[in-house]
């Protein structure tokens, strides 16, 4: 079966085709396998691995193919248009009959061609990657992948025994793109791409655009069918844009899915089982979104997602993709926005990722100077590649269009805004200028946020920025970044420096709480105590106050309330709101154990009253990102007290916020702007938080008389370690 090789070979192959076959470097294999026609007769090539004997079947036509040599058969067949099959013999007499995906054209239209060529696919997700769809009735994937330096390109899995002979792809135009349609592959099946380069042997990649991956430390693909999902929550994205403008109370509990709460027998928890656990407690607690932690599959635990590899892959270990756009279908059904952070300042050197994908540096920089990050071991983008960039922006519009996404929050903007980040003389490349500034990056950042905002209703990104790079939340066209807002660095580390310090010490540092206003309102910024905080022998929000106990504990009640009274929005990580002494670590679940003491469960109450006070109070929320919504009332730095004013608009009661850091009662008299009943809306020192139940019995009454500049004065009592809070009763 199967004869001898024939010598006479298809007018549209020569030998240099029948060799680059067989050795799987033929650059063109659409222009020799499949069905070609010529003037008087039909051709059909089939390559295809462990057969003795093909059969192209056209109608109700069966014709064998002759050997051409190895694997490759060919043969005349009627001149038909009808569609054709392959059916495949094997040495032991069994058959597999297939589809030839060499029958199929181009499915890439010139439009995307044009858009990928340019730079500027703003739905690069729909063009690339692989697709569940049906080709003339034929039910399949198609593959396409952006390879512009190999030589071949074909689709591994296994339904060819990870045989790169088998599939390999066409070249699409000048694209750089490869693709191929291949029939039978669906949802669930794993694959990779056999890239051969210019030089040396093929080897094997994942998908840059891959839907979904497999469990690490396993690293294919996996086809995933993200189509037909059927959104419920209309409601919620007709009215996202309201509710997270700078005048609407914006409060982020920061979560790591991995870790935030683990089954009794120490499983962590899915999408699903997080639809309603951590909604329903983040509900609860108040909280306005949930931020997580990057959720873009990501090969090592350890790098808590700040290193992924498969941006376009919600990761397995929860779910798969449908069932991560359950858990933010709840989220949006309970009113909770929902924030991913997103990383496109550096991706890992694992093998089978993005690194001289096509056997050339093409995601990142050549050089080392501005190709390598010296603190993560990582690989920077070369931003200044177009297809570089349209990777990037794509991918943040994808999940604002395909999961709903309601903002993203943007990790390590400072080190892709500086040439020099962390590097010394000589280990970087000036700009284009002399500068440090790097204009490719700062072009990528600016282009994502006009893009998105442009293209999607309601959203938000926030930048995770360090430095006192200006307009970072300012419109690009107003020559800012584009941001919404920003995490303000500065305000947290002023303010954990002054209340790690003992009491004794803080009033000659009482400026760590009062500089911050200085700055408060040059962007829109928002107050971050986040996973950074609480790592890395940093300790726990606890284990960092001084004193006893007892101290310990209203210390950092003190400090949550004077974080949620001072302007910008509040970011919160996870265990911090009922203040668990050990500091966070991914592999384990969170101490909910704690909440059987009465100094946490009080921690968490005050963390539950504060958030909805600040959503009910519009004097603290409403001007979070305006000057004229905070006044300074008084400052004692000897005595570490510290008093101020906030306002919403005209007809809102404003609100008073009293700040006690020594262990000491304090009675205080200060000046009030606005005369009448100030009720004491929130004290820390409450009995319910696990305070000594100290404070001003319900309300302070202003009296008449000069004081700091004011027409009226009041006394009230500042308990010790305590923030008290007086609303004006109108």
């Amino acid at each position: 079966m199967g004869g001898a090789e024939t010598k006479t070979l298809p007018p549209h192959m020569t030998q240099g085709d029948v060799d680059a076959l067989l050795e799987a470097r033929h650059d063109r294999p659409f222009d020799v396998l499949g069905l070609h026609k010529t003037d008087r007769a039909a051709w059909c090539v089939a390559l295809v691995p462990d057969a003795v004997q093909i059969v192209a079947t056209l109608g109700r036509k069966a014709v064998p193919l002759d050997r051409v040599k190895g694997p490759l058969f060919a043969g005349k067949v009627p001149n038909s248009k009808s569609a054709y099959a392959l059916t495949a013999i094997h040495a032991d007499g069994s058959e597999w009959s297939f589809d030839d995906p060499y029958r199929f054209g181009p499915i890439l239209s010139d439009l995307d061609q044009h858009l990928i060529s340019e730079g500027t696919h703003r739905q690069l997700w729909q063009a690339l990657g692989a697709h569940v769809m049906e080709l003339d009735g034929v039910a399949g994937t198609h593959f396409a992948v952006w390879a512009p330096n190999a030589v071949r390109v074909s689709v591994v899995g296994d339904f060819n025994i990870w045989d790169g002979r088998r599939h390999p792809m066409r070249r699409v135009g000048e694209t750089g793109v490869w693709e191929i349609f291949l029939p039978g592959i669906a949802e669930g099946d794993l694959y990779k791409y056999e890239i051969a380069p210019q030089d040396g042997a093929p080897f094997l990649k994942a998908d840059p655009l891959a839907f979904g991956a497999q469990h690490p430390p396993e690293t294919s693909s996996v086809v995933r069918d993200i189509s037909g999902y059927g959104w419920d929550d209309a409601e919620w994205m007709a009215q996202r844009g309201a509710v997270q403008s700078r005048d609407k109370p914006i409060s982020i509990y920061e979560v790591h899915l991995g870790s935030w709460r683990h089954t009794p027998d120490g499983r962590r928890l899915s999408y699903r089982e997080l639809a309603t656990e951590l909604v329903e407690y983040a509900k609860w607690m108040g909280f306005t979104h949930l931020e997580f932690l990057p959720i873009s599959e990501f090969p090592f635990d350890g790098s808590w997602g700040y290193q992924p590899l498969g941006l376009y892959a919600p990761t397995i270990r929860f779910g798969p993709p449908h069932e991560f756009r359950d858990l933010v279908e709840a989220a949006h059904k309970a009113g909770l926005g929902v924030i991913l952070d997103w990383v496109p300042g550096h991706f890992p050197s694992d093998a089978h990722g993005l690194a001289e994908f096509d056997g050339t540096h093409l995601y990142e920089h050549a050089d080392p100077r501005e190709g390598f990050h010296q603190d993560w071991n990582t690989l920077i983008y070369n931003y200044g590649r177009r297809e570089v960039k349209n990777h990037l922006t794509a991918n943040a519009l994808y999940w604002f269009k395909e999961y709903h996404i309601d903002g993203l929050r943007v990790d390590a903007v400072a080190s892709m805004l500086y040439r020099d980040y962390s590097r010394d003389d000589g280990q970087w490349v000036p700009n284009k200028d002399g500068g440090r500034e790097n204009y490719e990056a700062i072009d990528v950042l600016k282009e994502m946020n006009t893009v998105c905002y442009g293209e999607v209703d309601g959203i938000m990104t926030v930048a995770e920025e360090s430095t006192a790079f200006p307009g970072v939340s300012s419109p690009v066209d107003a020559g800012g970044l584009g941001f919404g807002y920003k995490w303000n660095m500065g305000w947290m580390n002023d303010t954990l420096r002054y209340i790690e310090k003992d009491p004794i010490h803080r009033k000659h540092d009482h400026h760590l709480m009062t500089f911050p206003i200085d700055y408060s309102f040059s962007e829109n910024f928002v107050l971050p105590i986040s996973h950074d905080e609480v790592v890395h022998g940093k300790g726990s929000m606890i284990a960092k106050m001084p004193g006893d106990e007892w101290e310990k504990f209203a210390n950092l009640r003190a400090y949550y309330g004077f974080m949620w009274g001072h302007p910008g929005k509040k970011l919160l990580f996870m265990g911090c709101e009922f203040g668990q002494w050990a500091e966070w670590n991914h592999d384990a679940t969170l101490d909910w154990d704690a909440l059987h003491g009465p100094q946490q469960k009080g921690v968490q109450a005050l963390v539950r009253d504060l958030n909805h006070l600040y959503r009910d109070t519009p004097a603290l929320h409403r001007r979070d990102c305006d000057p004229s919504g905070f006044q300074w009332i008084a400052n004692d730095p000897d005595q570490s007290l510290t008093a101020f004013m906030r306002r919403g608009a005209e007809d809102d009661a404003p609100v008073i916020v009293v700040c006690n850091f020594t262990p000491v009662e304090r009675q205080w008299r200060i000046g009030v702007p606005v005369s009448g009943t100030w009720e004491e809306v929130l004290n820390t020192d409450a009995a319910a938080y696990g305070g000594g139940n100290r404070g001003n019995g319900g309300a302070v009454q202003t009296q008449t008389g000069d004081w700091d500049g004011q027409p009226q004065f009041a006394d009230v009592t500042a308990p010790p370690l305590a923030t008290v809070m007086f609303r004006h009763e109108i």
